[in-house]
């Protein structure tokens, strides 16, 4: 029982007991996967369903758990009546642990989110400051997540961001310089005392942005090997002629088609280029 066993049978040995024990853990197994299949279904429809138009940018973004619920998060937020109507949130977040647990934090991540953008925070660092202070006093010590949030101006083409111990997003400019947007801020919900520094970057017509989770760069085949950044950058130049839509899709299927449909880590992309 200490080593995982969910029942036993005491001697004498009785089929009929046998057989009523592996009926009762079937019936447990099947109740089981009817609750993940309704819990991935509602975490399904937590990540945005539709997208508002922009003049100067096209933006998709999916998420695939690894286990059918996770701990994986994006977002396209308004950012509420004190900001501009072109201005955009864009969030990208990794909670820490798997399965349900990590599915219920992400779930208070995002409403969290969706509370401090509706209240009109202007800046990354405001909102962020008061989504990690909820955060912080919700969760335990052991439990965090890294995060890349932007606020994007459609007015001026600017993206001002903060990237709380995320893996830096990736962005090629339209004359195929590389840039990485590295972190600019510790995890959010791991330390009390928590401090943001903001950084801006233009996003001019053929740019193209991937934010992702580690869950893509960390794939792993069946002879160990990773997907890892340099394969995502290949996908990234050769998909300039996709739309941000067509180019998640091919990353999120090349990633799971690498990985052999073997997933152990949720796979979250976000694309962003401009137009």
């Amino acid at each position: 029982m200490r080593r995982g066993a969910c029942d036993f049978v005491q001697k004498p040995w009785d089929n009929e007991r046998v057989l009523a024990a592996i009926r009762k853990q079937a019936d447990s197994e099947r109740r089981r996967q009817s609750e993940l299949e309704i819990a991935a279904t509602v975490q399904q429809k937590l990540f945005p369903r539709a997208t508002r138009r922009l003049r100067t940018i096209d933006y998709a973004g999916q998420c695939v758990a690894a286990r059918g619920v996770g701990g994986d998060y994006y977002d396209f937020l308004d950012l509420g009546p004190n900001t501009s109507h072109d201005s955009m949130g864009f969030v990208l977040a990794d909670v820490s642990g798997k399965g349900v647990p990590a599915a219920l934090l992400m779930a208070n991540l995002q409403a969290c989110f969706r509370t401090q953008a509706a209240s009109g925070a202007r800046r990354p660092a405001e909102l962020l400051k008061a989504v990690h202070k909820h955060f912080y006093s919700s969760t335990g010590s052991d439990r965090f997540a890294t995060l890349f949030f932007g606020s994007y101006d459609d007015r001026t083409r600017r993206l001002r961001y903060a990237n709380c111990g995320h893996c830096a997003p990736v962005l090629l400019r339209a004359g195929g310089e590389l840039i990485r947007l590295e972190a600019t801020a510790p995890m959010l919900g791991a330390f009390q005392e928590w401090s943001c520094v903001e950084k801006e970057v233009g996003l001019d017509t053929g740019d193209t942005l991937v934010i992702y989770s580690d869950g893509v760069t960390e794939a792993a085949n069946s002879a160990g090997d990773e997907f890892g950044e340099d394969r995502l950058v290949r996908m990234l130049r050769q998909g300039n002629a996709l739309t941000t839509e067509e180019l998640v899709r091919n990353i999120v299927t090349s990633v799971s088609t690498f990985s052999e449909a073997s997933l152990v880590d949720d796979v979250t992309v976000v694309a962003i280029r401009g137009v």
